[in-house]
């Protein structure tokens, strides 16, 4: 297993495999995300057109089996962007946090972390003083919510991340038990570099 720092050609290379990976991650709790390849290709083109985007590549052999993107906030889907408005944060001097996917049987190996100090330290190699990234907002009642799910809330706290209040994005996709898109709430989390 290797991690690779992927940025321009690679990346854009790579976006098909990490589009992959994303909708098997992302169908399950808390995202139950039903992605196509279609919809992965317009939300991954901030990554492709941006010049300071990286994507970290974990592979197994010749297999991509987990991602972690980023890229300046400002370069990035103008929903993220929008829910700063009205904060007193520049958005400027902050660097966003993409997601972060890795096939079930590659967890647990410290890829988490990984992920979070490459992309720290890309960011505050290339200026940034803030860091950010949004997590899905579910109700705890949820009727496909796992019984034994474990929020990620204690590691992002750990790692000096905290919400930041009243800054919610607000994104749509199709639900894997639903038949139309609808919004969801996603907090921001940030913290200083």
């Amino acid at each position: 297993m290797r991690l690779e720092t992927l940025t321009g050609a690679a990346l854009t290379e790579a976006l098909d495999d990490i589009a992959r990976v994303r909708i098997a991650v992302f169908r399950d709790w808390p995202y139950l995300y039903e992605g196509t390849l279609e919809s992965e290709r317009e939300y991954l083109q901030a990554y492709e057109h941006s010049e300071r985007a990286l994507a970290l590549a974990v592979y197994d052999g010749d297999w991509l089996v987990g991602a972690s993107t980023g890229a300046p906030l400002t370069e990035h889907i103008g929903d993220f962007a929008r829910a700063f408005a009205g904060s007193s944060i520049d958005i400027d001097t902050m660097f966003y946090c993409g997601e972060s996917v890795l096939l079930p049987r590659y967890r647990g190996r410290g890829l988490g972390h990984r992920f979070f100090d490459e992309r720290e330290e890309y960011a505050r190699g290339m200026g940034f003083t803030q860091i950010c990234f949004a997590s899905v907002m579910r109700p705890p009642d949820h009727p496909l919510r796992p019984s034994a799910y474990l929020p990620l809330d204690p590691f992002w706290k750990k790692r000096g991340y905290e919400r930041l209040p009243g800054v919610v994005a607000r994104y749509a996709w199709k639900d894997v038990d639903q038949v139309v898109e609808t919004e969801k709430p996603l907090q921001i989390w940030a913290r200083d570099l």
